[in-house]
């Protein structure tokens, strides 16, 4: 057993700039897997996320786990319920009717940068989580309030003309593809509550984006 944990120790050292694992690398993004899964997992702590995919993804035990990360199966039962934790805060309820229009009026009002336009089709307290895998620019942290989620995606449509909004079904629930060239640069799922857009998953990670350049 040790030599195996040495063994994964080894494959997977140096995740982020962190001397950690990172089996996260090899989920990507695909029908099986859901947007609010893969950008929640970029939000765990390094050991959190380790702890997480190697028990509840890949079935190792703590025992094992513990070996990896140089903890007491203990503390990695507990990193484990942690991320689980925060895995199911962002679970998405099953999409209702109408869900599709507000996702669509998001769109146009993204594309003609009308702040206002999405502040009115924004929960007051919305969050946008964007995951960039550290590869390609985003905010580090969620972007909280509709206010400031409407500014930072007018900012993202100057810093990019030519950006192509396509609506499209993203992992279940109503979403847009956003492409320039012909190249897609970030995929969103959207939550929407009472006519509003409650929560945003982006992701902009090149290597998760991968199957939805194919599509």
């Amino acid at each position: 057993m040790a030599a195996r944990a040495a063994a994964r120790r080894t494959e997977w050292d140096g995740a982020g700039g962190t001397g950690l694992p990172d089996p996260a690398d090899q989920i990507v993004l695909d029908e099986s897997v859901s947007m609010a899964f893969l950008v929640v997992l970029e939000s765990m702590t390094p050991a959190e996320r380790v702890a997480f995919v190697l028990h509840d993804v890949f079935r190792y035990p703590f025992a094992e786990i513990a070996g990896v990360l140089g903890r007491t199966p203990a503390a990695c039962k507990q990193l484990a319920a942690s991320a689980r934790r925060r895995v199911g805060a962002a679970r998405t309820p099953v999409p209702a009717s109408g869900r599709a229009d507000v996702v669509r009026h998001v769109k146009e009002a993204w594309e003609s940068k009308d702040i206002a336009a999405l502040v009115g089709l924004l929960d007051p307290a919305a969050v946008m989580t964007a995951d960039g895998g550290g590869m390609v620019g985003t905010v580090l942290r969620p972007v909280e309030g509709g206010a400031r989620i409407a500014q930072y995606m007018v900012a993202i449509a100057d810093k990019a003309p030519g950006l192509e909004l396509l609506e499209r079904t993203v992992n279940g629930v109503p979403g847009l593809v956003a492409q320039r060239d012909g190249v897609v640069m970030t995929v969103a799922a959207f939550d929407v509550s009472d006519g509003r857009v409650t929560r945003i998953w982006a992701v902009r990670n090149p290597e998760k984006l991968r199957p939805w350049a194919r599509s």
